[in-house]
């Protein structure tokens, strides 16, 4: 099978968020397990540095924006020690810049004129390069018009009838949303601008343009799979997913255990493994302990958090439960983060209350989020909603204990310890069901009393986690048979 991907980022090339995880990870796996993969980007200017030098292919085709012609040239290069190949789309007008959606001033007012493009771009590569494309997977909003110039067969490319069509929703709040006058760009007939499909309350809405059209809708997980068919979750589009329900599937994201796994990871004081982690996590603890300027105990338990410092992060939560734990419990906080403002100054103050038990980092750091996940004792994660979540999945590795809201991906990954589970030996973490501040502040207290008085039950909780298989290779099993479903789907339609 050839599996074509298209992505608004991709590591090493681009990155803002776990998106650039999953697009440029997945198709190596793919092609470990025998498929052919190509992925395409947008030529930023981080994208085509870090890909120096390229091979170009001398391939190149005007684009038509809204009756202004746009020139696209298609740069190659490839996934570091793989076999993908990486096709970036080049217009120095679109993608020559320091950021990828936006700057200090918010976000790019071209941002729909420069993914058309890409997108145009995309359909438009894929045939002068010939590839026998059997799957084209696109993922989240800025890829969103390729299933409908896939299904209404934007310039007739004989291409599109042997391929079916995969969008995949990394995070539904974000949707591309376009005013309704920016429709000429697509290039698609105002027929098609309805309730439907592309139409959003009189606005052109380009992730909905994706779900309405694709062969076949997938999601980070499958708890969220089910939560965005309901309106609080649904951001608007709950409706649409719902008359999509048997085309909706959730699957897991993997990770990338040659990265993150303390067996080997070089970032960390002391490498372990569920064999020795008794011994190897103490002395990442000390490490951690030291670098963060907390005093060096053992006995006080160190809970860690990374992410952006944003309210669907649950820092609405976390910043005034930590103003009154600082001085009523004794326990260890370190934070890596960095976003809005008012959550930097609130954490800046806290931490300068009390520097002996909140060190706090607002900046994002790779190292030392390998440091966190490995010198922790526990690892909160109390979103307010979480479409699949990864630092949970390092910490399960890492034998840090992670404490979650249960929703989304994080209640799909994580087994709540309790009675029946512990006994069982399937407990990993902790979880609390009601978004406030009183069920995260009794969750937190149960995990740091399990800790400080029940060691023999938290190494059960450890041992359970740092044994499970959260890799890519199995994420890529189910991506294959959703691929293989897709197909099915598109040939019952008589399209393939």
């Amino acid at each position: 099978m050839h599996i074509a991907m298209a992505a608004s980022e991709a590591i090493p090339f681009a990155k803002t968020g776990g998106l650039a995880d999953v697009c440029g990870t997945l198709p190596i796996q793919l092609s470990r397990n025998g498929h052919s993969c190509s992925l395409f980007l947008p030529a930023y200017r981080s994208a085509k540095q870090i890909a120096s030098p390229w091979t170009d292919t001398h391939i190149s085709f005007v684009v038509d924006m809204a009756g202004k012609s746009m020139t696209a040239h298609v740069l190659k290069t490839r996934l570091p020690n793989s076999h993908v190949d990486v096709y970036l789309i080049d217009q120095p007008l679109y993608f020559d810049r320091d950021n990828l959606y936006g700057d200090a001033g918010g976000d790019f007012r071209d941002n729909c004129e420069r993914f058309a493009f890409f997108a145009k771009g995309v359909v438009e590569a894929i045939h002068r390069l010939q590839l026998p494309v059997d799957i084209l997977h696109c993922h989240d909003w800025q890829t969103g018009l390729i299933p409908a110039y896939q299904r209404v067969g934007y310039r007739d490319f004989p291409w599109y009838r042997q391929t079916a069509s995969l969008m995949t929703i990394h995070n539904l709040a974000y949707q591309g949303r376009f005013w309704g006058a920016d429709m000429p760009l697509t290039g698609l007939d105002w027929r098609y601008f309805n309730w439907q499909q592309m139409e959003f309350f009189g606005d052109l809405n380009l992730l909905k343009t994706g779900i309405s059209f694709a062969d076949l809708i997938t999601t980070v997980s499958p708890s969220y799979a089910c939560e965005i068919q309901q309106p609080a979750e649904g951001c608007g589009l709950d409706g649409v997913l719902r008359a999509k329900a048997n085309r909706l599937v959730g699957i897991v994201n993997g990770v990338d255990y040659a990265i993150w796994d303390p067996a080997h990871d070089p970032h960390i004081a002391q490498r372990y493994s569920v064999v020795d982690w008794k011994s190897g996590k103490p002395a990442c603890k000390r490490y951690l302990q030291e670098m963060m300027h907390l005093p060096v105990r053992s006995d006080v338990p160190l809970i860690g958090l990374i992410g952006r410092l944003a309210d669907q992060k649950g820092w609405g939560l976390v910043i005034p439960m930590l103003e009154r734990w600082i001085d009523q419990h004794d326990v260890q906080w370190v934070i890596l983060g960095n976003g809005e403002p008012r959550y930097a100054r609130a954490l800046e103050e806290i931490a300068r209350r009390r520097p002996d038990r909140v060190a706090a980092r607002l900046e994002f750091s790779d190292p030392l989020a390998h440091q966190i996940e490995a010198g922790c004792d526990l690892f909160l994660m109390p979103s307010r909603y979480e479409p699949c979540g990864l630092n949970q999945l390092y910490s399960l590795r890492y034998g840090s204990v992670p404490v979650v809201h249960a929703i989304g991906g994080l209640i799909d990954t994580v087994r709540n310890a309790t009675e029946e589970t512990v006994g069982a030996g399937t407990a990993t973490g902790f979880a609390f069901t009601q978004y406030d501040i009183e069920s995260l502040e009794n969750c937190l207290l149960k995990a740091i009393d399990v800790y400080s008085r029940s060691p023999e039950v938290w190494s059960k909780l450890v041992h359970a986690g740092m044994t499970q298989d959260w890799s890519w290779s199995k994420s890529a099993e189910s991506y294959l048979a959703a691929y293989q479903r897709a197909r099915e789907l598109a040939a019952i339609e008589g399209r393939l």
